[in-house]
């Protein structure tokens, strides 16, 4: 957070100049208040009197000015916090590994991005200055009461003392069930997109009643974590209350005692009565400021906690390539998810430059987890992967990308037109009436998936990786497909997953992928054989 307001420095320095112009106008008011009654109205010079309202209608009048410059330098300012603030944990996500989000549920991280950052500007934009500007009166209000009457001064501030310790007592509190309230909102917000991201699914099975009670579940929770938040929030208020007016009648009665022994003027005592409300009305400003002040805090300790997330990808130092190297090469590559689950265990295997291969195998037998350790979605657990020879780990995510394709089953194409998703159509004008001009939306599944097996076409990758590309389309649109793969330069290396056989019937080589081992197989008969006996025992 430092860094970012390092940058608005200048603008920090006026919005503080204009607060200290703002609290030290407000101090003198009341100063000039006590004079004005003591040495002019108690005597009936009504011209001083006179001279002295217009004093303060002046002092009133600059500090309108000052603090309009203060809010709208401070509002300004916590925009752009905010904004870069959304910008650097955006820019963070799309660093971090595929891991980091599979722990992670979307809408939770959307509820970090959009609703804890703006309980941060909240802060900044409305809070912040008055929050200083409530401590730089309560200060100064302080040291005008003890400079004036010490004994006087150090009772009213008494219960002053009082609330500051149960303030510091019950912080850790609060900000305990900001925290928690901010995370339920989270789960609310999961769950919710959970729910729309599936309501294809859900409509289908008409389960609306399941994700009806789940949401109302994580609704009530966030309810009553929300309910327990507002009281945190809340309880401070009437304790400062309760001290303030404490302090007035401490004031009240012992400046009567004082001002009936002649130590104190009627003027004095009503300007010592100002003083107090200077001291303890910013107190209660701060029970609510201190509450939103707790809420942002924990806001940016969950956005933080995204902003020190360390990428389990680092780039290391580019090796030597081994000459005539396989595209890929496994060497005694181990994999899990988490550590007590082995995906992969020991595996080693070689891909060669311009031939397809084939990767079957019953579901969750580890097809995906090879094709995403090629890819490096994720690093072996031990064991290395080569591309070209080179470790795999030493190519940047740029270079990874220009060098290895990857279609997926479902299909992801930017928003807009085809123009934002290709360089040009390659003869499959007649399939898109207005060419590149037509748009993403309204496209059909099979569509979408031509648009995506071309762009990853055009690019000319050295390996092309299609993971059950081709499961959810026709045979017409499998056949466009196969006249597009032939398009890719004789270099190009092919990996296919798939459980349709007959999307691998011209692979150069079958692999048999299940309990941890990636083995070469022989005819596609045969891996259908070994899959059928796979399936029966288990």
């Amino acid at each position: 957070m430092n860094r970012l307001l390092l940058v608005e420095k200048k603008n920090l320095i006026k919005a503080s100049i204009a607060l200290l112009i703002t609290s030290g106008l407000g101090l003198s008011a009341p100063a000039v208040l006590a004079y004005a009654i003591d040495t002019y109205l108690m005597v009936g010079d009504y011209e001083g009197v006179m001279r002295c309202g217009g004093l303060l209608l002046s002092i009133a009048a600059v500090a309108f000015v000052s603090q309009y410059f203060q809010s709208l330098w401070m509002g300004s300012i916590g925009q752009r916090v905010v904004y870069r603030l959304r910008d650097e944990v955006f820019h963070k996500l799309q660093s971090l590994p595929l891991a980091y989000f599979a722990g992670h549920q979307t809408g939770d991280l959307i509820s970090r991005i959009n609703h804890d950052t703006e309980k941060i500007n909240q802060f900044f934009s409305q809070s912040l200055m008055r929050f200083v500007g409530s401590i730089v009166s309560m200060v100064g209000a302080a040291g005008f009461l003890l400079a004036l009457q010490p004994r006087l001064g150090a009772a009213a501030l008494g219960p002053a003392v009082v609330v500051g310790l149960l303030t510091a007592a019950l912080t850790p509190w609060i900000r305990s069930q900001n925290t928690t309230n901010l995370v339920s909102t989270g789960k609310v917000s999961a769950e919710v997109t959970e729910s729309l991201e599936n309501f294809k699914v859900i409509a289908v099975f008409e389960r609306r009643d399941y994700f009806r009670e789940s949401f109302d579940e994580v609704n009530r929770r966030n309810y009553a974590h929300a309910l327990r938040a507002g009281v945190a929030n809340g309880v401070l208020g009437p304790f400062y209350s309760l001290c303030s007016h404490l302090a007035q009648l401490i004031v009240l009665v012992y400046g009567l005692i004082l001002a009936a022994r002649g130590e104190f003027g009627l003027g004095l005592l009503i300007g010592y009565l100002v003083y107090v409300d200077r001291v303890y009305n910013p107190m209660r400003q701060l029970a609510v400021l201190w509450a939103t002040f707790q809420s942002a805090r924990a806001g940016y300790t969950r956005i933080n906690e995204i902003l020190e997330e360390r990428s389990q990808l680092p780039v290391l130092p580019a090796g030597k390539c081994e000459p005539h190297a396989p595209r890929i090469e496994f060497r005694e590559v181990s994999f899990g998810y988490r550590e007590d689950q082995t995906v992969l265990n020991r595996v080693s295997f070689k891909l060669e430059p311009g031939r397809s291969y084939a990767f079957v195998g019953p579901t969750g037998g580890g097809k995906t987890t090879t094709a995403s350790l090629i890819s490096r979605l994720f690093d072996p657990t031990s064991g290395v992967v080569l591309l070209d020879g080179r470790d795999l780990r030493s190519y940047s995510a740029e270079e990874r990308s220009r060098k290895i394709g990857f279609i997926l089953q479902d299909p992801f194409l930017f928003s807009g037109t085809l123009g934002d998703n290709l360089d040009s159509l390659d003869g499959l004008e007649g399939m898109f009436e207005k060419g590149l001009e037509t748009p993403v939306e309204g496209l059909s599944l099979g569509q979408k998936q031509v648009v995506a097996f071309l762009r990853a076409i055009q690019r000319s990758p050295s390996l092309l990786i299609l993971d059950e590309a081709t499961a959810n389309i026709d045979t017409v649109t499998e056949k466009t497909l196969d006249r597009l793969l032939q398009k890719l330069p004789p270099e190009t290396t092919k990996v296919t997953i798939a459980h349709r056989f007959g999307t691998i019937e011209n692979a150069d080589q079958i692999f048999f992928v299940n309990q941890g081992l990636v083995e070469p197989t022989g005819s596609i008969h045969h891996a259908v054989s070994r899959l059928k006996e796979e399936q029966r025992v288990s």
